[in-house]
């Protein structure tokens, strides 16, 4: 990718060249949302752990690649949000800032729409891809982690089981494939890169690995260790 270049400058001289700056726009995967639980009044909450994002694993990497080069990550994810909401928001939380690279991650929520609500996300994920390369930026779509297959047994409260009988509808009757299909033709459409994380984690589906045990809270966020592995593609797909 043309970042790259912008790297190499950067590092060949610090003093003549600007700082890189990548920002991730996305959900609750994004943002670094790990276990849920239900407090004592019975509402669901979540963990957050920035440090242990995908975010700030991608940044580690490239400083270890790249030791003196200043990396800016700006990261907009937000639990709960969905592919119109990432657009409504993208200049504030993300052009604003004029980054280098984008990387765009939605579908997890998206997907609880069911197959009538893939117009409207390919809709939102072109304008968004669209007004991102306008800006002068690179765009990458990333695909997301697989969600539950099961009711995990590890689920005790009724809220979470829920949102597991939910998810592992989504997941099970190929839901989510669609909007992840749906994602790569909105990449291939309008010029965006495609980092396929979703592959890998079907790769492991068909090899036996029961994916929801690599979920933290059982439902849809990938365990710490995880993000390791997104961190990890971005940079394979950066360095292409």
């Amino acid at each position: 990718m043309k970042i790259v270049e912008k790297i190499i400058r950067k590092q060949s001289s610090l003093s003549q060249n600007p700082a890189v700056t990548i920002a991730l726009i996305g959900d609750s995967v994004t943002q670094g949302c790990f276990e849920c639980y239900t407090d004592d009044k019975g509402d669901l909450q979540t963990v957050f752990d920035y440090e242990s994002s995908y975010g700030n694993r991608l940044r580690g990497m490239l400083n270890t690649l790249y030791p003196n080069v200043p990396f800016h990550i700006i990261n907009a994810g937000i639990s709960g949000d969905s592919a119109p909401g990432g657009l409504q928001r993208l200049e504030r939380d993300v052009l604003s800032y004029h980054p280098d690279l984008v990387v765009v991650g939605f579908a997890l929520n998206d997907s609880t729409k069911g197959v009538d609500g893939l117009p409207r996300y390919k809709d939102a994920m072109s304008e968004m891809i669209r007004k991102i390369i306008q800006s002068g930026a690179e765009c990458i779509v990333l695909t997301p982690n697989a969600m539950t297959t099961k009711v995990s047994v590890h689920l005790k409260d009724k809220i979470n089981r829920k949102f597991a009988e939910l998810f592992s509808g989504i997941q099970n009757r190929g839901i989510l494939d669609r909007y992840v299909d749906t994602a790569k033709e909105a990449a291939a459409e309008n010029g965006a890169v495609v980092c396929d994380v979703y592959a890998k984690w079907k790769t492991m589906m068909a090899a036996g690995v029961d994916v929801t045990e690599l979920l933290a809270n059982k439902l849809n966020h990938p365990l710490r260790k995880m993000h390791y592995m997104t961190a990890e593609m971005l940079v394979e797909t950066i360095l292409k």
